[in-house]
């Protein structure tokens, strides 16, 4: 640890200025956006599985690659012949829009619950981005589970009266019948205050173990 919060950072900006200026390292050279596209999402993930491991040294060590993957990136936006910006541009980003959604820190706003904070903030980012429909804005392309269940919470915020597909009386067996099912299943979990995604990797991880102790049996 510093004595300064942050200067840890700097040296890193200045790692990565090293390696990709002239004499530095021929592999980060060659790096573009869409190259490092499936490195962010890898280091994503292991952060995500050094968390539900609760080994601490390794969410140290994922939380610094994901890191990097943020300074690389903005690394790149910076060597742009027009238009450059870089890490500078991202903390500003950051930091204002955090303040501009905390009005009841940072101004003279109230927020009583924590529910009260999250609707104020999906409001404002309404407001700001223009956004017509509840589910504007979604991101498809994550896994689909959490999709669903971002995607009813969004609906039923905005108040749209599109409830999501029921259960089946009996088993599906159709490739419709059983989307619609897992549909229901995420809705279901998001009802109760439950992750859907993170439940079911909770249950392939159990799975996983019972796979192990049968085959050390």
């Amino acid at each position: 640890m510093t004595d300064r919060p942050g200067e840890r950072l700097l040296e890193l900006v200045a790692v990565m200025d090293r390696l990709r200026s002239p004499g530095g390292c021929p592999w980060d050279a060659e790096q573009t956006h869409r190259s490092l596209a499936t490195y962010l999402l890898e280091e994503t993930y292991e952060t995500l599985e050094a968390i539900e491991s609760g080994n601490d040294d390794d969410l140290r060590e994922e939380l610094g690659d994901l890191l990097l993957q943020v300074l690389f990136h903005a690394r790149l936006a910076e060597e742009r012949p027009d238009g450059p910006w870089g890490i500078d541009e991202v903390a500003a980003g950051i930091t204002a829009k955090l303040i501009r959604r905390h009005p009841h820190v940072f101004g003279d706003a109230e927020a009583a619950s924590a529910s009260d904070v999250g609707e104020r903030w999906e409001r404002m980012k309404r407001e700001e981005k223009g956004r017509e429909s509840a589910v504007d804005g979604v991101p498809l392309a994550q896994p689909a589970l959490s999709l669903a269940a971002k995607l009813v919470h969004r609906v039923e915020k905005a108040g749209v009266p599109v409830p999501p597909p029921s259960s089946p009386d009996r088993a599906p067996e159709t490739a419709e019948e059983i989307g619609d099912a897992l549909f229901a299943l995420a809705a279901a979990a998001r009802d109760r205050g439950v992750d859907p995604e993170q439940a079911l990797r909770d249950a392939t991880r159990r799975y996983v173990e019972a796979v192990r102790a049968a085959e050390g049996g």
